[in-house]
């Protein structure tokens, strides 16, 4: 299955200012599949390391020397390395911090050869605190669960994806496409962007048989923890994981997690399922300006989950009534939120790990909240998810009111259209949504 990564791998291959790679990313979200796949169409050969698989290879970086690293690797796995011709790939590289380090040295001193690390539990290696990352001799990329866009061109639907491409405010799609487009959306929603489920879909064409994929999925993921922290911490990020799927799109307060337990201790073990990218967590921001960063409010939140398909799964949904109802009013709109969430993170710059923002005001008796704020060149949007027929949008107008937006958007199972300066966006444009806006803002005087 095709990956959109892959066009960032090609430039970083092509690059002459190329240094060896991290690809980050949580467990089972396809980064072995997507570096052989890669190397096979664009190198002469591969010589890929397994660090759990094969730990005897710890022993070729004693030595911080590329050159005594590479002549032990090809003994070891009787292949040869070739600059500019071969990929070394060292996958699960947590599991040998050393490999981690030797990077740098790959950068100045075998600067030919390409050089590629990845692992599921690569973060909590990078975030140790006894860990001094080869900062500026290493470059990341993030792959993420598989877009909606990647899921069509995944299901043999790529003339769709293309036509969405070329979709705008003068030629929005037909009335047959958008029915056509929002029911492969409730398929999404469905199944999920990990690639197991989707493969499996594409052979079966069985939802039974992708829930047990699924399932399969939060098993392993639960039976990680016990590499994320001690025994003792265990309890708390099994409560973390457990009920962050009923809590999506909500303001997090620790106590819905697990009143009984020290609020530091969840807020402990829902930094170490961030970091393991199981959870993303949002932050409100005051919006008054760029970056939004600037203005974040750390201490108000909510909580997205992996995958909106294994958020399905986790809460037990009936799989028929996503595609029997308003996706909006779907476990109270969780799923369309969550979906929207994912959605923007795949589609953000690789070479972050991806930050979202909402914005929220607390006086009283004049509350309000808008699902997503973004920038776009030097203009600040706000975003509502709202239900296709009857999402009240009093929130959004007072946000642009107050802050003198040029345009807001609402996102929803209408068609797409321009009304009143509120631009609305079926879920399958979201991938489109930056790119609608740019044209819009630049009709603008």
């Amino acid at each position: 299955m095709k990956r959109d990564i892959e066009t960032d791998l090609l430039d970083w291959k092509n690059s002459k200012m190329r240094m060896p790679l991290l690809l980050r990313g949580a467990r089972q979200v396809g980064k072995t599949y997507v570096v052989e796949t890669f190397a096979q169409a664009h190198f002469e050969n591969l010589v890929s390391i397994n660090f759990e698989e094969h730990p005897e290879f710890k022993d070729c970086f004693r030595t911080l020397s590329p050159s005594n690293i590479v002549s032990e690797i090809e003994v070891l796995a009787n292949l040869s390395l070739i600059p500019g011709k071969s990929l070394l790939f060292l996958d699960e590289i947590q599991d040998c911090p050393a490999a981690i380090m030797a990077l740098r040295y790959f950068k100045e001193k075998m600067p030919e050869l390409h050089v590629i690390g990845a692992g599921s539990l690569l973060e909590f290696a990078l975030n140790d605190e006894e860990f001094r990352m080869p900062v500026g001799r290493v470059q990341s990329l993030y792959l993420k669960p598989m877009s909606f866009y990647e899921f069509l061109d995944a299901t043999g639907r790529n003339k769709l994806r293309t036509y969405l491409d070329l979709i705008n405010l003068d030629n929005p799609p037909t009335e047959a496409i958008h029915t056509q487009a929002l029911r492969c959306i409730r398929e999404y929603i469905a199944l999920g962007g990990m690639p197991a489920v989707i493969d499996t879909y594409r052979q079966t064409k069985s939802m039974r048989e992708c829930q047990t994929i699924q399932t399969a999925l939060l098993t392993t993921y639960r039976n990680d923890f016990g590499k994320y922290a001690k025994r003792i911490q265990v309890k708390h990020l099994q409560k973390v994981f457990q009920q962050t799927p009923g809590l999506i799109g909500k303001g997090l307060k620790y106590s819905h997690i697990d009143s009984e337990s020290p609020s530091r201790d969840i807020k402990i073990a829902l930094g170490k399922l961030c970091d393991a990218g199981l959870i993303t967590r949002v932050y409100a921001t005051h919006a008054s300006g760029i970056p939004l960063f600037a203005g974040m409010n750390e201490h108000k939140s909510k909580l997205f989950f992996i995958d909106v398909g294994l958020v399905n799964r986790a809460m037990l949904l009936d799989v028929e009534v996503l595609f029997q109802q308003d996706i909006m009013l779907i476990n109270q709109g969780a799923l369309a939120e969550q979906f929207v969430a994912q959605e923007f993170l795949a589609y953000q710059d690789r070479h972050d790990s991806g930050q979202l923002f909402y914005w929220i005001r607390d006086k009283k008796g004049s509350e309000a909240e808008v699902d997503y704020v973004v920038s776009i060149g030097n203009q600040i949007v706000p975003i509502e998810v709202k239900s296709g027929s009857t999402g009240r949008l009093k929130s959004i107008r007072v946000f642009m009111n107050e802050k003198k937006s040029a345009i807001g958007v609402r996102i929803s199972q209408k068609s797409l259209h321009l009304e009143n300066g509120l631009l609305s966006i079926p879920f399958y444009l979201v991938g489109q949504l930056r790119r609608l806006l740019f044209e819009e803002l630049l009709h603008r005087p």
